[in-house]
């Protein structure tokens, strides 16, 4: 079994573009056909959620990694361009005159800002999901190792974590008639998301051993593009300010559409059958920019909306939006290189030892899986992404 799985570090990308034509439909305004179904690409935040445990699970099960390196590793990944791009995007907020939330900021810096309302887009509105990761790090090891032995919990875990996301999306009527306070508590706050990444979690382990259906990766990616085109017609329905309409339940609804997605393209890993598309030299490439296009795309997209205003015209507004999005894409490829992975090198260090093994599963499942984890090179780079 390989340790690395190229096909989701390309998916990563596909995921990044479709939240970055969320942002410029909604900020900029919507090209017929692509506009619609990109109106609610904010669930690509979603896939990273489970797909941030689908990896963090895969490779570090049976890994003899301590917990503290592993938090180390997941600070080193995360923090850096958090902290820069933060910056970035107050000082463009400072340059168009509007108000800095600096209170936000601060909290932002320790990843805490997404459990308040108040505080939950931070500095850069882009990064309120870093505090949903930072929370999911501050479990993975426990629930890893209270995992990793018990695989007969696995499948009936993850179909709760399943059920929930519904389950959640109908509790909003029971929640006050606030659509921010509902939008929070059903959006952004950790804890909803929280069943996203166990999701992620159960179905890298029975992914891992082979304990899940064959399930082919075109039929998975049309179930992902099915699930869009549902929300056109439910979207002119329903509007989003009520509870009943897709706005929460784009998000909530298909992590397990995901999880299927993320298996079908491991299998093709595993098989080598992979397609260039999710793992060509030029896939991965631009999935491990990804993280940075996210991070900087929306500041490009705010200060091009408050200095020069909404495009007249469908061919005014398909270039200023792939004028945003190539020049957002180059930055963050020079983000990567030149920022990203040194900080993350240099905050990660070499091995060390202490601390507690990470994570804890049966002495013969280690012995069984020991050759395909790299104890320092993750089978693709876990979520980093709002």
């Amino acid at each position: 079994m390989p340790s690395r799985l190229p096909s989701l570090t390309g998916l990563r990308f596909w995921a990044a573009l479709l939240v970055v034509l969320y942002h410029l439909s909604r900020k900029l305004g919507e090209l017929p056909l692509l506009g619609p179904l990109a109106w609610y690409g904010r669930s690509g935040v979603t896939f990273f959620f489970v797909l941030s445990g689908f990896v963090l699970a895969w490779t570090y099960e049976g890994s003899p990694t301590p917990a503290r390196s592993f938090a180390r590793r997941r600070f080193a990944r995360i923090w850096p361009l958090h902290a820069l791009t933060t910056a970035l995007s107050l000082g463009a907020g400072a340059a168009l005159g509007l108000a800095l939330p600096v209170a936000a900021a601060l909290w932002s810096l320790p990843l805490l800002h997404a459990w308040t309302p108040g505080t939950v887009f931070g500095g850069n509105p882009a990064s309120w999901s870093l505090g949903a990761e930072a929370w999911f790090y501050l479990l993975f090891p426990a629930l890893l190792r209270l995992l990793a032995p018990r695989r007969r919990g696995w499948l009936p875990l993850a179909a709760v974590c399943a059920a929930l996301g519904p389950a959640l999306w109908a509790a909003g009527a029971l929640l006050p008639d606030d659509p921010a306070l509902r939008g929070w508590l059903l959006d952004y706050l950790p804890l909803t998301r929280t069943p996203q990444f166990v999701l992620g979690v159960v179905t890298g382990l029975a992914a891992r051993h082979g304990l899940l259906p064959r399930v082919p990766l075109a039929a998975a990616a049309a179930a992902v593009v099915g699930w869009h085109v549902l929300l056109v017609p439910w979207h002119a329905a329903v509007p989003d300010a009520l509870w009943w309409g897709p706005y929460s339940a784009s998000q909530l609804f298909p992590a397990p559409l995901f999880a299927a997605l993320l298996v079908a393209a491991a299998r093709r890993d595993t098989a080598g059958t992979a397609p260039r598309l999710l793992a060509g030299r030029t896939a991965v490439r631009l999935g491990e920019w990804s993280y940075a296009w996210y991070l900087v795309h929306e500041i490009g997209i705010r200060c091009w909306a408050w200095t020069a205003g909404r495009p007249t015209g469908t061919g005014a507004l398909l270039a200023v939006q792939l004028l945003l999005a190539v020049v957002t894409l180059a930055l963050a490829g020079v983000l990567h290189r030149w920022v990203e992975r040194p900080c993350e090198r240099l905050l990660r260090g070499g091995p060390r030892g202490g601390g507690t093994p990470l994570p804890h599963p049966p002495v013969r499942v280690v012995r069984q899986r020991r050759r395909s984890v790299s104890g320092d090179q993750p089978s693709s780079e876990p979520s980093r992404f709002t």
